[in-house]
């Protein structure tokens, strides 16, 4: 198989092409024969704009499961429709009208940003069609907000998922105080705000929290404002801005650790870190320095067909498609409709590149999470030393109630800019 997706299928017959009702009944209306014998997948993902690389990696997992099976699922042909967001929620808005009002996909996959998730699940609501977040990380979608949103379920994380338990790790460590500095949205408040609450929890304190806007790429004004007193800095940045900060904040002559949310050191970026990163700790449920044979299989498949190392951004759509494809053997290759397609998605337990993966009871993952240190080393048979994030604790089945149990954990507000409050702040 070509590694083109297939293009967008024309008008099948003469009454869809001549109806004229509302956007709504269109949603509703009987497929024509042929379309009801595929499976037809939207995929919202950032294909031009600061965050193209993040959606190249996302649309190449997905296409290397499809080619893997020949894009077929059960004896059901599946049909991928990519749709360019931008990074920006008001085009992933009008992108996944688009794709199910007039392309007439059973579910859309995708959207990069936390503010995308948010303004994605309502849309799902509305028009009553699955939408599976493979990477927006927006906590409340599958927390407090979750009963507005019956056809949303989450394949990949919740931005906090990872930092409680990184909180935790840091304390153990014994790192007293930590300065937070963050990219200015939601994702980075909810990282942020899982880290703090464990970190405080635990003993210790964070004594600032900055913000500078997404996309910033001049961090000058920020780098001297960091506290003196502080044993290391936790940061949180998306698109170029993992890649300019930690290069940055070392060529200003901090000496002192970077602890990285999330995707700061995922291996979208990595790749384009120099030794600078050489030592930095960061958190997330995927490391392409997984030492297991399901990563080593995907790792070196993906390197052959792409010329890199997977990212996060890779591996969980690559495993949001091989799910899919579990509930589609459980068919019979038919489309059960979107209710019963998210209860058997939500019973699965599968094994994936990134380790074994269930669901709780409000549609979220528990998977393990994984602390990692960037080294320069080889791995898996390639012949010069690169970049890796080297596994160095492993935290299995980690809810995203962490230890606190859901009831107590859902009392509490979503994390903010202002909650958890920097109490220890000056």
């Amino acid at each position: 198989m070509t590694n083109k997706l297939p293009e967008k299928l024309a008008s099948r017959t003469a009454l869809l092409a001549c109806a004229a009702v509302a956007a709504a009944a269109l949603a509703l209306r009987p497929l024509p024969a042929a379309a009801q014998q595929e499976l037809r997948i939207g995929v919202i993902a950032p294909v031009t704009g600061i965050f193209a690389q993040v959606g190249a990696d996302m649309t190449n997992g997905f296409k290397m499961y499809l080619d893997q099976t020949n894009s077929t699922f059960a004896g059901t042909k599946v049909v991928p429709i990519i749709e360019d967001s931008q990074g920006k929620p008001d085009l992933a808005v009008t992108k996944a009208r688009k794709l199910i009002l007039q392309d007439h996909v059973q579910m859309i996959v995708g959207g990069v940003l936390a503010t995308e998730g948010y303004a994605l699940a309502p849309v799902s609501t509305e028009l009553k069609t699955v939408y599976i977040s493979s990477v927006a990380a927006a906590d409340d979608l599958t927390q407090r907000q979750l009963g507005k949103y019956p056809y949303f379920i989450r394949t990949g994380w919740s931005s906090s998922q990872p930092d409680h338990p990184f909180g935790q790790w840091a304390c153990d460590e014994g790192y007293k105080k930590v300065v937070a500095i963050s990219a200015d949205y939601a994702f980075g408040y909810e990282s942020v705000g899982g880290f703090q609450k464990t970190f405080e929890d635990c003993g210790g304190q964070i004594i600032q929290k900055i913000w500078p806007p997404i996309g910033t790429k001049d961090f000058g004004p920020y780098i001297p404002t960091i506290k003196a007193d502080t044993d290391a800095v936790f940061s949180l940045m998306v698109g170029p801005m993992a890649l300019q900060f930690p290069k940055q904040l070392r060529d200003s002559g901090y000496t002192k650790p970077i602890l990285g949310g999330t995707v700061s050191y995922d291996e979208a970026a990595l790749p384009f870190m120099g030794d600078e990163a050489v030592g930095d700790v960061s958190a997330l449920q995927y490391s392409a320095a997984l030492l297991t044979p399901a990563n080593a299989a995907f790792v070196k498949a993906f390197r052959a067909k792409y010329g890199k190392v997977p990212s996060y951004f890779s591996e969980t759509n690559y495993s949001t498609a091989m799910m899919i494809d579990d509930v589609m053997k459980q068919t019979g290759g038919k489309w059960p409709g979107p209710e019963a397609f998210l209860a058997k998605l939500q019973a699965l337990h599968v094994d994936t590149p990134r380790g074994p993966v269930s669901f709780d009871d409000m549609r979220n993952p528990v998977q393990n999470i994984y602390i990692k240190k960037v080294e320069k080393t080889k791995l898996f048979g390639y012949d010069k030393p690169e970049l890796w994030n080297i596994v160095i604790k492993t935290y299995p089945n980690v809810s995203q109630f962490w230890t606190y149990g859901k009831d107590a954990f859902l009392k509490q507000p979503v994390y903010s800019r202002d909650f958890p409050p920097c109490k220890y702040c000056e």
